[in-house]
């Protein structure tokens, strides 16, 4: 058993929403695998380079990355998501901002 990056849960709501090849194109490897590349990628906060072999050349998982970021996979998939954890009640959408965190540029604060 090997250790995966997405557990099968988050993969049979992910899998769906994934783009299909199109026209004539070369079918693409494994999804799963790419995006299990992309996210030990960003757990590790290592460079695309560094990306093991065992998800495939980390070229075609960028580029893979880069194209979806393109053509909007990424924020469907994130509004899907959303959505269902909307639905669930499992989301707060309240939003509370700590004024203590803002902090005035030194040409905009007033001189006494």
């Amino acid at each position: 058993m090997t250790r995966q990056e997405i557990s099968d849960e988050v993969w049979a709501v992910m899998e769906p929403l994934m783009p299909t090849v199109s026209g004539r194109s070369r079918p693409w490897a494994d999804h799963r695998l790419a995006v299990e590349g992309m996210a030990w990628k960003y757990r590790t906060g290592a460079p695309w380079r560094d990306v093991p072999e065992r998800f495939g050349k980390w070229n075609s998982i960028y580029k893979r990355f880069n194209r979806w970021a393109v053509d909007g996979t990424w924020e469907k998939l994130l509004a899907e998501v959303q959505k269902r954890a909307d639905a669930a009640g499992k989301i707060d959408w309240v939003v509370s901002i700590d004024s203590t965190i803002a902090r005035v540029h030194q040409h905009g604060a007033a001189s006494v």
